[in-house]
């Protein structure tokens, strides 16, 4: 049976820790709110980049013009791109963004598939490296930055396409974790290259179709929209993941103050039957005593 001073210390340790759950929370739904605002934000943006883009594809012909939306031709070498937090204490977020990207490389090197892999997170990049770590070709470390940016996007997009042009793989897809709300966050495989083209949408029964005429050529503007397209959806997965990331740290901080809570109570009511107990047999001794004199 543990002491009372053991007793006060676990409960000292656990109010603690306590505290710093609950300041974890505050903050995490601080950050929360401007974060899921700009992936609220930048998603009619990428759809209507999409949209853009079919639109546009379904007027070339010529789909060699435009690499990135034609491919190799061949399935043989995937790109993953898995994005995940820096940080942890954040229940499932890392965890389900590694198992799906840990499922998907393992279906695809059981085919006899090349699997390359592009770390976006010092979390996923850890917990993946046993397994899947000599298939790593590059690791990116965003630390050190405050706030995501388009920049920061770019440049990992930037890398991508120099992969591809130096004919590296012949499939790239991004792993990432889309968010829902606060106590749902789904992971989910995009595919970057060759660039799915989504159904253009129909054109409205009786209204006047525009006609649009495209300087340079059609075949241009669409080669660059998709190269910027990659940019574009791989900013929307960081930011995705930002909001997810707080959404996630959030949900798990609160379930852990409430425990710690409730540990408190327990250890409590411990001491306090603990300390009845060893008075309770003082008494009895000292009666015990009086007794036999």
């Amino acid at each position: 049976m543990p002491s009372l001073k053991d007793l006060r210390n676990r409960i000292t340790s656990v109010k603690a820790t306590r505290k710093i759950t609950k300041a974890m929370q505050m903050v995490a739904a601080a950050k929360l709110r401007r974060a899921q605002e700009v992936a609220t934000a930048a998603r009619p943006y990428a759809e209507r980049m999409d949209q853009m883009i079919a639109n546009l594809g379904s007027r070339v012909t010529d789909k060699g013009s435009a690499p990135l939306l034609a491919g190799t031709g061949r399935d043989q070498t995937y790109l993953m791109i898995v994005m995940t937090g820096e940080r942890g204490l954040a229940g499932g977020f890392n965890t389900n963004i590694s198992k799906l990207a840990r499922q998907e490389a393992q279906r695809l090197l059981a085919q006899g598939k090349t699997v390359k892999m592009l770390m976006v997170g010092r979390k996923g990049a850890e917990a993946l490296k046993r397994e899947l770590g000599n298939h790593y070709i590059d690791r990116i470390d965003l630390r050190a930055v405050r706030q995501i940016a388009f920049a920061n996007a770019d440049e990992i997009a930037q890398k991508v396409l120099k992969l591809f042009e130096a004919g590296e793989f012949d499939v790239a897809k991004l792993y990432f974790a889309e968010f829902k709300s606060v106590i749902k966050q789904d992971p989910i495989a995009l595919q970057l290259i060759p660039a799915k083209i989504p159904p253009a949408k129909a054109q409205v029964t009786g209204a006047a179709e525009a006609t649009h005429q495209y300087e340079p050529s059609e075949e241009e503007v669409l080669g660059d929209l998709v190269r910027l397209n990659i940019s574009t959806q791989i900013f929307r997965g960081l930011i995705e993941n930002v909001a997810s990331f707080y959404g996630a740290q959030m949900s798990a901080m609160d379930s852990a103050t409430r425990n710690a809570g409730e540990m408190i109570n327990k250890l409590t009511l411990k001491y306090n039957r603990t300390r009845q107990a060893m008075i309770t047999k003082e008494l009895i001794e000292i009666i015990s005593g009086a007794e036999a004199l």
